[in-house]
């Protein structure tokens, strides 16, 4: 997993404003009319099963059952007409449903 520069700004900042956060923690979730969703949290917590990675200053936790459904990951923060957020460039992506909230692998 990777972050651009500019996730990385964000990430910082969402960071920074909590007292007990010190990483990301990347995970994925069954749901959606797809089967998978991406959830983003900040944390301050290494659990026995979950992998790390720096990417530009920031760790990133990521539990090793979801390593095939990020593995090649890059993670960028983009504004997109009204709306601005986390966008995952997930090579492992095979579909993703009509309202762009969930997503299945190959």
């Amino acid at each position: 997993m990777t972050l651009t520069e500019n996730a990385a700004k964000h990430v910082r900042q969402f960071i920074d404003a909590k007292d007990d956060a010190t990483a990301l923690r990347v995970s994925i979730k069954t749901t959606g009319c797809s089967g998978y969703a991406y959830v983003v949290d900040t944390t301050d917590q290494i659990n026995e099963n979950d992998q790390t990675f720096e990417s530009l200053g920031i760790q990133i936790v990521v539990e090793e059952s979801n390593l095939e459904f990020l593995k090649g990951t890059e993670l960028d923060y983009v504004k997109e007409e009204m709306k601005e957020g986390f966008k995952f460039n997930n090579p492992n992506v095979a579909e993703t449903c009509g309202c762009g909230e969930s997503f299945t692998v190959e």
